[in-house]
């Protein structure tokens, strides 16, 4: 698989023989499921001997912890039944790679207006549905891109769109049902740019066959020259996204700076209120507001931090009078409207989260190799972002709180502690469970819910105090 041209096969359902319901598997079948998966998707030298002589150094157990770290499994290096189920997944069939990443060569259509031909059709759709299926797929591109599509109806297309079966003149047959979904070329000559979709697939509009749309959207990324994405929240991640809410469906913002890194973003219309090109000081939040909340909540270096959409209070208790900032006046690079965040005091860092993604500064600079994902720090793949974050000074570990429950990270060993997750409930009597922001002051633990705080005694395991949200801001 290695030596494919760029060739992009969508949503490979690996090994699909091996059931998935716990039945007795053969070590040996097992064995050359995990060669296979790891040849084909990272790199790994085909030599059947190193199997047998696996230790902590070895390349099998190197090329498990590269898979498990890409698709944002915990890093074990060992055969664990989270990463035997992901090796079972229907995913792409092409090599992974992490962040937003462009083919060798960041290949580019040269021009920024293209044409489209669907071909063929699928039987399991009215051509209307397909139609419009490819059309919604496109435009998910031409929003974020200077770029514009014009459909053509015979003749040479830039992207071409067919539906086949089996063998169909590329030299890369589908295989029927349930496996390979499709493929697509990167932008170029003659195939390049094309997508074929397996038409032994049953075709839908909704989830309850193979949705045409995301399948479409994903391959068109492929066409427009994006590789794959190690954000589980991306379109262009290997594995195929089964339960995308369609309705509320939109690019992540991994993906936008994917595609804008090819081709820039979308030219300003007319009518997009013109940008000053000097700052404007914010409009200050109602600071005072009884139903006041925060994003998130952090201590930096004797300061407490509180965010709110594209903003953050800075209240130092040398000061009484608390700043008020734009988070981008601070840290251009940083998202708005950030989920959790906490001091790491022990490495004078701050970690900021939001949704998959987590960021590091240290005083006013984002750390290189940033943004990671959270499964990087051991959560589950179930788990999609973090509501609120504290580090206990005392016991260097880090408390996470995910809706009900909570892990304990140990910031020394930098792994989850075991044992955990555990019901928020057992641990914090008396704090709501949803939690919108939380941090450690003077050995109590801060729990912030909508407009009010709970001040929380972790030694005596109780509340001590209930708070306005805002109380720290002088109101």
């Amino acid at each position: 698989m290695k030596n494919l041209p760029v060739l992009l096969l969508l949503c490979v359902a690996v090994c699909s023989a091996y059931p998935l319901n716990g039945a007795a598997r053969n070590e040996d079948s097992s064995m050359d499921l995990v060669q296979h998966y790891l040849e084909n998707y990272y790199n790994l030298t085909k030599d059947i001997n190193q199997f047998a002589r696996r230790n902590d150094s070895s390349p099998v157990v190197k090329k498990i912890r590269e898979m498990q770290k890409f698709l944002g499994l915990k890093v074990t290096g060992k055969l664990d039944s989270d990463t035997m189920e992901t090796m079972h997944k229907p995913r792409c069939g092409v090599p992974d790679i992490g962040g937003f990443r462009t083919f060798p060569g960041a290949p580019k259509w040269k021009k920024s207006h293209l044409t489209y031909r669907i071909v063929d059709y699928t039987l399991d759709l009215p051509r209307e549905a397909v139609d419009s299926a490819i059309e919604k797929a496109i435009k998910v591109w031409e929003e974020v891109t200077p770029l514009t599509f014009s459909r053509i109806y015979e003749g040479e297309a830039d992207i071409m769109i067919t539906f086949a079966v089996r063998e169909h003149g590329d030299f890369y047959p589908f295989d029927g049902p349930g496996q390979v979904l499709a493929h697509a070329y990167p932008p170029g000559q003659r195939i390049y740019g094309d997508a074929h979709f397996d038409d032994d697939e049953q075709w839908t509009e909704d989830t309850s066959g193979t949705n045409l749309f995301l399948v479409a959207a994903h391959e068109l990324g492929h066409s427009l020259g994006l590789f794959h994405s190690d954000n589980t929240e991306a379109l262009m991640y290997p594995l195929y996204h089964t339960s995308t809410d369609l309705a509320r469906f939109r690019l992540s913002q991994d993906d936008i700076n994917g595609i804008q890194s090819l081709y820039g973003p979308p030219p300003a219309s007319p009518d997009d209120p013109v940008v000053p090109t000097e700052p404007v000081p914010p409009e200050t939040p109602a600071m005072c507001d009884p139903t006041l909340s925060f994003d998130a909540v952090s201590t930096l270096r004797g300061e407490i931090l509180f965010f709110k959409d594209r903003h953050f209070w800075r209240k130092s208790l040398r000061i009484l009078e608390p700043g008020f900032y734009l988070t981008s006046s601070f840290w251009p690079s940083l998202p708005s409207a950030v989920d959790a965040a906490y001091e790491a005091t022990n490495k004078d860092v701050v970690f900021i989260f939001k949704r998959n993604q987590f960021w590091a500064i240290r005083g006013s600079e984002v750390q290189a190799g940033y943004p990671r994902s959270i499964h990087t720090l051991g959560f589950p793949p179930t788990v999609m972002k973090i509501d609120a974050a504290i580090f206990d000074k005392e016991k260097k570990k880090t408390y996470f709180f995910v809706e009900d429950k909570y892990w304990r990270f140990d910031e020394k060993k930098r792994s989850m502690d075991p044992g955990f997750p555990r019901q928020i409930v057992e641990d914090f009597p008396g704090v709501d469970p949803k939690i919108d922001a939380a941090f450690e002051a003077f050995g109590f633990f801060y729990f912030f819910s909508g407009s009010s705080q709970l001040e929380f005694d972790p030694n005596a395991k109780k509340v001590t105090h209930i708070l306005k949200s805002n109380s720290w801001l002088n109101c």
